[in-house]
């Protein structure tokens, strides 16, 4: 039987690849999403442009923290009553967030008690999965990162936000009964990527011969997950028996090396990178490295793009947009 999941950020980078899965699945999709500046907004409305074809696809364009906006994504009653919640709205990014702390704790963490609230109040028996971040475990080293690990020591305001996120939903879990998942994403990359991202900022700056800068000496390593993979986590995560609330890791669990990154983005651009090394950033971790055994035993999470085919895939997406892209830049 079809369900009505709602998606709030489903016309962004992750948010607009689960929309395309779940309506190929015969859901019927509501996305809040507020179209920001943080990035282009034309590229977002790209994402989206064949889910307003579909009759199963409705969108309410407003803030997450906008009373009347989330009235109307609450109160309309086109599809029925939700049965899932996916909530992937955020403002995003480690080092404009050190900038813009009190910005960041406004939509990240009182916008999630907004809708948490909401939730309550109008669909208490409905999933919710919360996007949250590897970001949560802040500086480590050794050894892969648990969902049982310490999350009290963030290196950023937006780690902290996130963490505050799983905090919150763990309460409005205890007062209300909600039903809540916490999934820890592990550095998303693919088709669609936010343009700050390194993956995507790297392969543009490369395909145009331009310099890129490789903050420290490339040794700092990322558990790269491609999107694709990230998605299946999360429709599985609506699905499986949920006792209540959980944390669960979405990753790849095979971290990366910064320079072997660039030297994967070399190969499938066919160019060669100018690098430019500076010094590592406040706020930026040594390594990220998912434990994904939670995952794999109780959603039978299983990745199935090595990073290599990742990669390709990107460049091959970016090469295939890069004219409309370049277009929405000039515009933006």
């Amino acid at each position: 039987m079809a369900r009505h999941i709602l998606v709030t950020g489903g016309a962004g980078f992750i948010g607009s690849h689960l929309v395309d899965k779940l309506l190929s699945m015969g859901d019927r999709i509501s996305v809040l999403d507020n179209f920001n500046d943080y990035y282009s907004p034309d590229r977002k409305r790209l994402n989206i442009q064949e889910h307003l074809k579909h009759p199963g696809y409705r969108i309410v364009e407003g803030d997450l923290r906008d009373e009347t906006a989330l009235d109307e994504v609450f109160s309309k009653a086109d599809f029925g009553p939700f049965d899932g919640i996916v909530h992937l709205a955020a403002m995003a990014g480690v080092r404009p967030s050190l900038e813009q702390a009190a910005y960041y704790m406004d939509v990240n963490v009182n916008g999630t008690q907004k809708l948490l609230d909401r939730i309550a109040k109008h669909c208490p028996k409905a999933r919710l999965a919360f996007g949250s971040s590897s970001s949560v475990y802040g500086g480590r080293s050794g050894e892969s990162f648990k969902e049982t690990d310490r999350v009290d020591q963030p290196f950023s305001p937006y780690a902290a936000s996130k963490a505050a996120g799983e905090l919150i939903c763990y309460s409005a879990h205890h007062t209300n009964q909600l039903q809540v998942v916490c999934l820890r994403f592990f550095t998303v990359f693919g088709p669609r990527q936010r343009p700050d991202l390194a993956i995507h900022k790297f392969c543009k700056l490369i395909s145009m011969g331009q310099p890129i800068e490789m903050y420290g000496d490339g040794s700092t390593k990322r558990d790269y997950t491609f999107v694709g993979d990230i998605v299946d986590g999360i429709i599985l995560s609506l699905e499986y028996d949920l006792p209540g609330y959980d944390i669960i890791n979405l990753g790849r669990s095979e971290p990366v090396i910064l320079i072997d990154m660039i030297r994967c983005l070399e190969k499938h651009i066919g160019k060669s990178a100018e690098i430019i090394q500076k010094p590592m950033q406040t706020g930026d971790v040594p390594y990220t490295y998912a434990s994904i055994e939670k995952a794999r035993q109780v959603l039978k999470y299983s990745p199935k793009v090595t990073f290599d085919e990742g990669v390709k895939r990107f460049v091959d997406w970016h090469k295939s947009l890069m004219p409309a892209a370049e277009a929405i830049e000039l515009r933006a």
